[in-house]
């Protein structure tokens, strides 16, 4: 959940803005927060927790026969 927060921020605010400096980017993150908090919504998982480690374990398995 955590990468996919940083990730929504990242494509939502950072990666479209031009910074020129520390406090300015720092301004964005806060102003991107404040707005994202007014206006929660509850994550909804698509795949069960059985579908996730199904694939996990394909995933992994792949991997394994690279090496």
């Amino acid at each position: 959940m955590v990468e996919r927060f940083f990730a929504e921020i990242t494509r939502k605010r950072i990666r479209r803005g031009t910074f020129s400096s520390v406090a300015e980017l720092k301004d964005a993150i806060m102003a991107y927060l404040d707005d994202h908090n007014a206006n929660l919504q509850p994550f909804i998982w698509t795949k069960s927790a059985g579908e996730i480690l199904e694939k996990v374990a394909r995933a992994r398995q792949a991997l394994e026969l690279q090496h």
